[in-house]
């Protein structure tokens, strides 16, 4: 099972085509997900797997996006993360009970983690848990106590951080020189690169990759609150309708009037249609 074969081709320059073309393909329902991960495991299927597989690209574009202000390309982590996924989809057993997805987030998060101590080009960064521990939270440690990037580690911060993290203090100097050093936020991430340090730094704005797949997102979830309303009878529709997805939603009193029926009524028959539709969504 390769990535050229299951994924669409990822290009630097066409990233936002890129979450534009996986977001076109379906999710899975639970039956459907279940057939197909067995077909793979038990029948080594590679059709199925990459049904499988593309049905998740979003769920892997989205976990890379979390890691991109560790200064590698998105490009690269999305791929990784694809990477993960893919291995996810070998190792899943689905009659443990749980979906893919929530299997292949760590696989992914695990293969993103791996490429960025990797290539982290400032560093060599070590691959013990106490390193890796220190890689990922020195900077978010030093940001709660005020201290930004470059700023200096005291004595006394450097026994907080050793405390919190479990590690020696002396691991904590270690790392924070490795990670900044002398160095400047204007010089550059990499040798080979353009892109300066303080390109890292996150100015709290949503990028435009996240908007493009929150955007996906939100018009996945009305296409399937579209759906899960069209299975309720017409007089549930039109009741959702009139009380929760209209401008000016009427009164149990004026429906009931409508309908001939007790206000209460109209509050039993509401409350079975929520009930149908978060079958429907959960589903």
């Amino acid at each position: 099972m390769t990535s050229k074969m299951l994924i669409p081709v990822l290009q630097e320059n066409s990233l936002t085509l890129y979450l534009r073309e996986i977001s076109k393909f379906p999710m899975l329902n639970a039956e459907r997900e279940f057939m197909l991960a067995q077909r793979y495991r038990l029948h080594n299927d590679l059709t199925a797997a990459q049904e499988l597989t593309t049905s998740h690209l979003r769920l892997a574009a989205k976990v890379a996006l979390s890691f991109r202000h560790y200064g590698l390309p998105l490009t690269d982590l999305i791929s990784e993360a694809n990477i993960g996924l893919m291995q996810a989809i070998k190792k899943f057993d689905p009659t443990k009970g749980f979906r893919l997805s929530t299997y292949a987030i760590w696989w992914i998060k695990a293969a993103i983690s791996d490429f960025i101590l990797k290539s982290w080009s400032l560093v060599k960064i070590g691959t013990v848990a106490t390193q890796k521990r220190l890689f990922y939270n020195l900077n978010k440690i030093k940001a709660k106590l005020g201290l930004y990037h470059n700023a200096a580690l005291d004595n006394e911060t450097v026994q907080k951080i050793s405390h919190q993290l479990g590690v020696p203090e002396r691991d904590v100097w270690d790392m924070e020189q490795r990670l900044h050093g002398d160095t400047s936020l204007n010089e550059l991430t990499f040798e080979d690169s353009d892109e300066e340090k303080q390109s890292l730094l996150t100015d709290g704005s949503p990028s435009l990759e996240e908007c493009v797949i929150e955007k996906q997102e939100k018009e996945l979830k009305n296409k399937k609150l579209a759906e899960a309303i069209s299975t309720l009878s017409p007089r549930e529709q039109e009741i959702v309708r009139e009380r929760f997805l209209s401008d000016n939603p009427t009164t149990l009193e004026d429906l009931g009037i409508r309908f001939q029926v007790s206000r209460e009524r109209i509050r039993q028959i509401e409350n079975k249609a929520f009930q149908k539709i978060s079958a429907f969504m959960k589903a």
